[in-house]
This record gives C-alpha cells, sequence and structure tokens, in this order.
C-alpha cells in the first residue's frame, strides 16, 4: 500500500496541487496551506472560492468572495491580479504569456502581462472560463452554450449553442474538442476542426449526478469525469471523439459516488476520488486497480498528482488531507 502522510485542516478544502514536489491546500475560509519543511499558511483570502493551477506558470491562481485574484507562488507569495470590489470570483483560468481570465455577472475579463484588461460580455451569467491550449483563446461556458473569443484580435466571437447551463468548459489538450459540464448530469461536447456544417455535437449523457470534475489523460486520448459510482472515461482519440462510442467505467463501487478524478501527468493510470474519502489508481489499459487511500472523513474536494508522478495530494471536504506517495 503506498504511504499517506496526513494532514487536518479547519473545514472545506476547495483544492489540492503541486507546485514542483511542494503541496498546495486552498480552504473555503481563505487560506492556502504549503507543505514545506513544515505547514507553512498564506492568508489568501476572505472566503475563498476557486484554485487551480496556472498551465503557463509555476503559480496557483485563486478567486475569492472579496473580489480579489490572487497569484500564489511556489515560495507562498500572494501577488494581486485584479481586484472587483464587492463581487465574487469563483471563476478564473490561465493563459498563455501570464494571461490570467476571470469571470463575474455576464462578463469576461482577461489581464494580460503588460497591464491592460479586455473585457466581452455575454448575454448570460459566465459559469466557467477556459484557454486554449495555443493561442490566445478564451471560452466562457453560459447558460445555453459557449461563446469564444480572439483576445489578441478583433475578431468576432464564435457563439456555440446548446440548450441548458452549462457550468464549466475545457479544451482538449490538442484543440480539437470542446467539453462543457452542465447543470442536467451531462456533458456536452463541440467538435472545432469539423468542416462547415458539419454535425459538431456531443452528448455525453446518463450520470446520476452533475459532473464536477474533469481531467483529459497525457495525450488527450481520454476525458475522465466524476458524477457517478465509477469515473466514466470518454475516448476521444477518434476524428470524431465519443460520438457513437460508450464510455469506459473505471473503480467501479456501488452507490459511493466519485467526486474527483485526476489522470497521472505521463502514464494512462486515473486517481478516482470518492464521496466517503477512498481513492482508487486504476490503470486504462486493464482496468487494474490499486487502493491508495482508505475511506476517510470526507467527500475527496480536490486532487492532483505531482509533475514526477510519484506524489498525489488530496483534500476532503471535512479539512482531512494529504499526500500519497506511490513509488514508496
Amino acid at each position: 500500500m503506498p504511504t499517506v502522510a496526513p494532514l487536518d485542516l479547519e473545514g472545506h478544502v476547495v483544492a489540492a496541487h503541486f507546485l514542483g514536489d511542494i503541496p498546495f491546500f486552498a480552504t473555503a475560509a481563505g487560506t492556502i496551506h504549503r507543505l514545506d519543511g513544515g505547514d507553512k499558511v498564506t492568508e489568501a483570502h476572505q472566503g475563498l472560492l476557486t484554485c487551480i493551477r496556472d498551465p503557463h506558470s509555476a503559480s496557483l491562481l485563486t478567486g475569492g468572495e472579496d473580489g480579489k485574484i490572487l497569484r500564489i507562488g511556489a515560495d507562498g507569495s500572494a501577488t494581486l491580479v485584479a481586484e472587483a470590489p464587492r463581487k465574487w470570483i469563483n471563476v478564473v483560468a490561465g493563459g498563455p504569456q501570464n494571461a490570467v481570465a476571470y469571470a463575474y455577472g455576464k462578463s469576461t475579463f482577461v489581464k494580460l502581462a503588460d497591464g491592460t484588461t479586455k473585457e466581452f460580455t455575454e448575454e448570460r451569467s459566465v459559469e466557467g472560463l477556459a484557454f486554449a491550449s495555443k493561442g490566445m483563446r478564451v471560452a466562457a461556458a453560459r447558460y445555453n452554450g459557449v461563446t469564444l473569443h480572439w483576445v489578441g484580435t478583433n475578431g468576432a466571437p464564435v457563439d456555440l449553442e446548446w440548450k441548458g447551463a452549462h457550468t464549466g468548459v475545457t479544451f482538449s489538450p490538442d484543440g480539437r474538442f470542446l467539453v462543457t459540464m452542465m447543470q442536467e448530469n451531462a456533458l456536452h461536447g463541440w467538435k472545432l476542426d469539423g468542416k462547415p456544417g458539419e454535425n459538431r455535437h456531443m452528448r455525453m449523457t446518463g450520470y446520476p449526478a452533475k459532473v464536477k470534475s474533469l481531467s483529459w489523460s497525457p495525450k488527450g486520448k481520454w476525458l475522465a469525469s466524476s458524477g457517478a459510482p465509477a469515473a466514466i472515461v470518454w475516448p476521444f482519440s477518434s476524428k470524431d471523439g465519443p460520438m457513437g462510442k460508450a464510455p469506459q467505467e473505471l473503480g467501479t463501487r456501488a452507490n459511493i459516488m466519485v467526486t474527483q478524478v485526476a489522470f497521472h501527468p505521463a502514464e494512462e493510470v486515473l486517481a478516482i476520488g470518492f464521496i466517503d474519502g477512498m481513492i482508487l489508481g486504476v490503470r486504462l489499459a486493464d482496468g487494474k486497480e490499486a487502493l491508495l487511500r482508505r475511506p476517510g472523513k470526507g467527500a475527496i474536494s480536490g486532487m492532483n498528482w505531482s509533475a514526477n508522478g510519484k506524489l498525489i495530494a488530496f483534500g476532503s471536504e471535512a479539512g482531512d488531507c494529504g499526500v500519497i506517495d506511490i513509488s514508496a
């Protein structure tokens, strides 16, 4: 059994990430805990709503009830990126060239490295943001679809319509697909590289609960999702993605819901966190399972791998956190 170094924090843990080999845990109260020769604490927000790892730099991006967007460095330093007084910032995204996107109400804002800010307005509230892996393009999820904006040019936005509330959004690593989480226990996808007029929609339905966690495999062949008593893993290797194909179901447990999924950074191995605090590791090739953590106090609410793929940081809604060493 892998070794687990536990850490008990007060209250709900929103996210668990690594910067280098250092694990970071963000709590709803607004503190960022860094396990670096002991528990080091950064007082970041008066109420923290979101914490993501910036894919383009060794830093975290956070948003809070205090209207602040912060960049947290590997040393725990907090730098103010932007501020929207009296607004709740629960959506942030990191883009190329140190760009940071955030949203409140019906507006998406992109703060560029030179300090300028661009605003894009939608007809409905923005619920999710993501940058494409190449080019300065941002996707804003909203009611009835997604809008794509080119940040650096004055090109017309592209509207991808699908009825219903879209609560989160992600580009595939190769940029060929866009997938949203929906309010109605489903995922929806669009094929972005098809010819004009092609049927580009992908409906991924049948979940018993809302999908709140998504993770792409290292080469983008698979998209894992929570929201069922197994990790639902959709195939994206063919030119039409999952259209007409059934997903894999990994780590099935009777009536015990998956709450977090995280792919290994280099291999097709998936870490699966459950509502009872258990964590499983599953290999896609043969479905072989390894118990990484026994059930704990609360549902797994944040989970990520270190860059070298040897450590997993996790946190729960009850504040029981830890680091799993799978090389032990």
